[in-house]
């Protein structure tokens, strides 16, 4: 057990220190605020403050972990053997910067509570981010920084105990349009076809009697494709299907359709399902009731997972709805249209309400690459070269990297093929 010592034990210190040492390092750590028992403590032991007490391993703190509600921080991002860090905090210190404060900085997404202008669907878009602008969006810092904290560690305590995490690839399939033309009722077939007709779409229109007419399948229903595959890997997978009204931004097919309930069905006799919520469930707490109610009696299990339409976090606010609907973790803690980390980890956490000023109980798990993100890619050799730079970052810290893939893209007619680039990446990533 490590124990840190520290002038003041607050739920900033403890909630970032635990995430660092305990999920991502596997060291189980205590706290003190009494010199006597920080002394006579005879295992691994840190102090974090403004002083060391001795000649003890010392972390020199940032006030940030002390602090209470959202203040004006002046960020100077510096590099640290390679690695981009902030907060430095002088000589005297075992290791240049605070990266608890750091850690707490990306974690709480402390950034999305400062002044910010919303993209068009009202999300923090990725250039407003301290990672996009100093270029390490792509790295995984906060478990980087843990990992080079440890090497320090075991210099001053050899035999400091950890238990290492394991490497994982969780591939994710978001249902936000489950068909393309079949099931969407006659009025809005019709209205589709009008619309390809007034934008001169002839091979739109052939596709679309051709599923009509029963002679093709439909282009967006890859499903029992998918799940064979994934029967292949021994990887955990997951479908999260919308089953919102029709709207402006969510255009997917009825919730009351029965083939399409039998088709939730069927995919939930073989994978992990649940729910990709609507644009009006992210403000609207009954809204996102009836849709968790409504998936959960169709598949007559819990629903506890959430994907929010369009990635759309706004914290704390979406959050706290989805806590005050009793949804356990979610998976929308990413860029739609850009790789990388937003929270700049590839471990889930727990959510911390800054205004609350405490660790809510839902988890937060990181998605690294949302295939949007991938549409501009030219070439399948493109889309590795980047890909691999990921992944070879999550690995050395045996993180998670969960992938975002929507059957849309993947029945899509495109410059590659997204069905045979999505074998590649379980092919590739898996293990």
């Amino acid at each position: 057990m490590l124990l840190i010592y520290t002038h003041k034990i607050t739920n900033r210190l403890t909630y970032t220190t635990r995430q660092l040492f305990e999920r991502i390092l596997g060291i189980e750590v205590s706290f003190t605020n009494k010199v006597e028992d920080f002394i006579k403590h005879s295992g691994p032991k840190l102090t974090y403050s403004k002083q060391p007490l001795q000649n003890e391993f010392f972390i020199r703190s940032n006030d940030l972990l002390f602090e209470q509600g959202i203040n004006d921080l002046e960020i100077k991002v510096s590099d640290w053997e390679g690695v981009p860090c902030f907060f430095s905090c002088g000589e005297r210190s075992a290791i240049p910067y605070d990266i608890f404060s750091a850690s707490f900085f990306l974690l709480s997404r402390y950034e999305e509570y400062l002044p910010h202008v919303k993209d068009s669907v009202g999300r923090f878009p990725a250039k407003e981010s301290i990672a996009h602008q100093h270029g390490f969006l792509k790295l995984p810092v906060v478990d980087i920084w843990a990992h080079k904290l440890l090497l320090a560690l075991k210099e001053r305590f050899p035999d400091i105990e950890t238990k290492q995490r394991k490497y994982s690839f969780t591939p994710i399939i978001n249902v936000t349009t489950s068909h393309c033309y079949a099931l969407r009722g006659f009025t809005r077939g019709l209205g589709g076809f009008f619309l390809d007709l007034g934008k001169f779409r002839f091979r739109s229109m052939v596709k679309r009697f051709s599923v009509l007419l029963g002679i093709k399948k439909d282009p967006y229903d890859n499903f029992y494709e998918l799940i064979d595959i994934h029967k292949k890997f021994p990887i955990k997978t997951m479908f999260f299907f919308q089953l919102a009204k029709y709207s402006a931004h969510d255009k997917n097919v009825s919730a009351n359709n029965n083939k399409f309930r039998y088709l939730i069905k069927s995919v939930a006799d073989y994978s992990a399902v649940s729910l990709s919520t609507s644009f009006l469930s992210s403000t609207d707490k009954a809204v996102l009731k009836e849709e968790k109610s409504t998936l959960a009696d169709l598949i007559n299990r819990p629903v506890t997972f959430s994907r929010l339409r369009y990635n759309r976090v706004n914290v704390p606010g979406t959050y706290r709805n989805l806590i005050e609907t009793e949804f356990t973790d979610d998976f929308s803690m990413g860029y739609t249209h850009e790789i990388g980390f937003r929270a700049g980890t590839c471990t889930p956490f727990y959510f911390y309400d800054i205004n609350m000023e405490v660790r809510q109980p839902l988890k937060v798990h990181p998605f690294a690459i949302h295939d949007y993100a991938l549409v501009n890619f030219e070439r399948k050799a493109e889309v590795f070269e980047i890909m691999d730079q990921v992944y070879r970052q999550v690995k050395q810290v045996n993180g998670d990297l969960i992938a975002v893939f929507s059957n849309e893209l993947l029945g899509s007619e495109h410059k590659m093929d997204w069905f045979d680039l999505y074998l590649s990446f379980l092919k590739r990533y898996y293990v």
